[in-house]
């Protein structure tokens, strides 16, 4: 078995990726053959989703969290971070900016609380801005672990998608990366996926790749628990060190933060981006900040490998500072016209186009379901 005699295969027709292929390429580290691994993806992508960026306004309305995940700048006892709410007036003119800006959708995200008082207020917050535009804006949700009848209730509001990451499938490494008590449970997790997709969301998620201690088995078994929950997208990206939390000090501790670890971990999240496109071909992927956050031009490439959505950040500038999960997040001192304009040169950069007043659902989501 040899790379070239995999990607001679009509993959972006109808010829499917093994198992085994898929293990093969997964331990490919040669420049080139990863370059053909991009290259390859790039064309099922064009084939089944369009060489069309689809942009989603994120809007982090909130970091305020229940939650103390070892990797997370916002996690409960990081009292470092300066807590916020963003105004609920200053959220609505956001959704407002993003439709006047021809965005098809935006992503409301927060911390994770569970408190009736936050669920009733997401709900309300998701009414008012589907009065926006005549309900055309899409919405996707990411607001953690939530009760089924919460999450119904946001579908029944006009929410249609639900982004909640799974970190990682390997459930040891999943254990060693958050607390060991209830809160942080990896059984909990797969329930909240399974009930999103009982109550009718479009239900993404995704994991960190280049975690210490994860090999590339677990990043292959992560794309096959994508294909076993019938996912529809994906939102993943390489590991980056918040240096004030239990996993930032020890992966700095252990030079994971070092120019080679770095490029090990961006090589790693295109290699995920790829295989994921060559395994399942009509999901949605993301070329996620945190790309850039290791590389100039990672969303970019990101693109170039297979992704095929964006999330430029909208949150109003006196808050995008104080919402990091992660050290050297990029766009922070930008403000929404300035990433818009920056992220369209990206998008046309790479010979895309921006799917602007679309939605971009997921073509597998409506596949499954007839929906579209």
């Amino acid at each position: 078995m040899t790379v070239s005699e995999i990607l001679r295969k009509d993959l972006a027709g109808a010829d499917m990726l093994t198992v085994e292929e898929l293990r093969f390429l997964m331990n490919c580290t040669d420049q080139a053959d990863l370059d053909a691994i991009y290259k390859k993806a790039y064309e099922v992508k064009a084939r089944n989703v369009d060489t069309v960026a689809y942009y989603r306004g994120l809007i982090e309305f909130s970091n305020r969290c229940i939650k103390n995940c070892k990797y997370c700048g916002i996690r409960r006892e990081n009292d470092k971070t300066e807590r916020f709410d963003m105004k609920r007036d200053d959220i609505i003119r956001m959704a407002q900016w993003a439709y006047d800006h021809e965005y098809g959708s935006i992503t409301l995200q927060s911390g994770e609380r569970t408190d009736d008082a936050f669920v009733d207020y997401v709900v309300e917050l998701i009414r008012d801005i589907k009065r926006i535009g005549d309900g055309s804006l899409g919405i996707t949700m990411c607001v953690g672990e939530q009760s089924e009848e919460a999450y119904r209730r946001m579908v029944d509001a006009g929410a249609s998608r639900y982004l909640l990451r799974i970190e990682t499938t390997n459930r040891n490494l999943y254990e060693t990366i958050h607390p060991k008590d209830a809160m942080h449970s990896f059984d909990t997790r797969i329930a909240c996926l399974k009930a999103l997709r009982r109550v009718g969301f479009q239900v993404g998620t995704g994991v960190m790749i280049g975690l210490p201690g994860q090999t590339e088995e677990d990043l292959v078994n992560d794309i096959l628990f994508y294909r076993d929950m019938d996912i529809d997208m994906i939102g993943m990206g390489p590991y980056v060190v918040h240096h004030d939390t239990p996993l930032g000090q020890q992966a700095l501790a252990m030079g994971i933060d070092s120019e080679e670890g770095k490029l090990r971990r961006i090589q790693l999240g295109l290699k995920m981006i790829a295989l994921t496109r060559l395994f399942l071909k009509d999901v949605n992927i993301a070329a996620t900040t945190a790309l850039q956050a290791l590389d100039p031009l990672g969303r970019e490439k990101g693109l170039a490998a297979g992704a095929n959505i964006l999330m430029p950040i909208i949150t109003i500038p006196e808050h995008r500072a104080k919402y990091l999960l992660y050290d050297n997040k990029p766009c922070v001192d930008d403000n929404a016209d300035k990433c818009k304009d920056c992220l369209t040169r990206r998008v046309m950069s790479i010979g895309d186009r921006v799917g602007w007043k679309q939605n971009g659902d997921s073509r597998h989501f409506g596949k499954r379901t007839g929906a579209f």
